[in-house]
């Protein structure tokens, strides 16, 4: 009897432990959490909105069709049974490095270019765990931050290996009356992915961050940046690069100077024009004033006060002059 009674009392010193010094749990403020019973999570009603899916396809709604749950908010003691488990999950902004992979040990991220170059990739990716989306994140799949890094690579692969700088894929061939400034100059001369790459680096990180927007609806985690800050090829072509980069410097200073100096030729050439239509002016100037005169003088003195006029201008040359041949009117013979 005395057994039984022993039994009993440790029965119920386990339940007490158990159910009561056990049963009571607390959510930090950088944490929510799900509830589950027999390993089921308390879903909330069907006709509560699930988590937005939007950036998601049609095809993909039906395959990542998770259900939603109800969320723990920080505060506490909750109370739970024992055959309920708590599962914790922090909510704070983390952040990782794009060569982290738990199945291999690498320094960067190798990946092929336009060209055919293979260069490195390096940066951090920030993110977080949606508050809204914890069912695929606790439930989904096993390691959700595995598989948001393999699609990460995958699609940072795939844009690296078709990326076009604007600016070259907007680029025409110039019509032959159409003025090529330095700039276009330069742009036209592009031809180097990597260099395109590096040069729109930001491009790149919004690109990817908009691509990374339907991993919350796949995975439970939320993007909140992509900073890829270094890309570096090879160290043969990073020569060749430095080569090229210099070229094209050098290219666009000369084409700058001489720029700069056939709009000065440009402007020495108008300013001799000018100056010489003035002369021009200056020396016709008084003959206009004196057809004028004479064409005055005849109109109100007739033909007689014409030659008088003209006679008079002729003793002051005729003061000035040497000699004086005097040609014989034939007419008169």
């Amino acid at each position: 009897m005395s057994s039984l009674i022993a039994f009993v009392l440790g029965l119920l010193v386990y339940g007490l432990v158990r159910v009561i010094i056990t049963g009571f749990y607390v959510v930090r403020p950088d944490q929510r959490a799900v509830l589950t019973s027999f390993g089921r999570a308390h879903r909330l009603p069907s006709e509560a909105l699930k988590p937005e899916t939007a950036e998601l396809s049609e095809e993909e709604r039906q395959r990542y069709n998770f259900p939603a749950v109800e969320v723990i908010g920080p505060g506490g003691p909750y109370f739970k049974w024992p055959w309920q488990e708590v599962h914790r999950v922090s909510v704070a902004t983390q952040a990782v490095n794009l060569s982290w992979d738990p199945t291999k040990k690498q320094a960067t991220v190798e990946a092929v270019t336009k060209d055919n170059l293979t260069t490195g990739v390096n940066g951090q990716l920030r993110f977080r765990v949606s508050e809204n989306h914890l069912y695929p994140y606790l439930f989904g799949v096993r390691s959700p931050l595995e598989h948001v890094m393999g699609y990460f690579i995958s699609v940072l692969r795939e844009r690296i290996a078709n990326f076009t700088a604007p600016n070259t894929a907007a680029a025409s061939p110039v019509a032959e009356d159409e003025e090529i400034t330095v700039h276009d100059a330069v742009e036209l001369s592009e031809g180097v992915s990597i260099n395109d790459l590096r040069k729109n680096l930001p491009m790149l990180n919004n690109f990817m961050e908009q691509q990374c927007r339907a991993t919350a609806g796949r995975y439970g985690i939320e993007m909140d940046a992509a900073l890829i800050t270094t890309i570096d090829p090879p160290q043969e072509v990073d020569r060749a690069l430095s080569a090229i980069n210099s070229t094209r410097n050098q290219v666009a200073a000369d084409l700058s100077t001489a720029r700069a100096d056939s709009e000065q030729q440009i402007t020495m050439s108008k300013r001799a024009v000018e100056i010489a239509m003035n002369n021009a002016q200056a020396q016709v100037a008084p003959l206009r004033e004196m057809a004028k005169t004479l064409a005055s003088i005849k109109s109100e003195g007739g033909s007689e006060a014409l030659r008088a006029y003209v006679r008079n201008l002729r003793v002051p040359l005729l003061k000035r002059a040497d000699r004086v041949v005097q040609v014989a009117d034939r007419s008169n013979f």
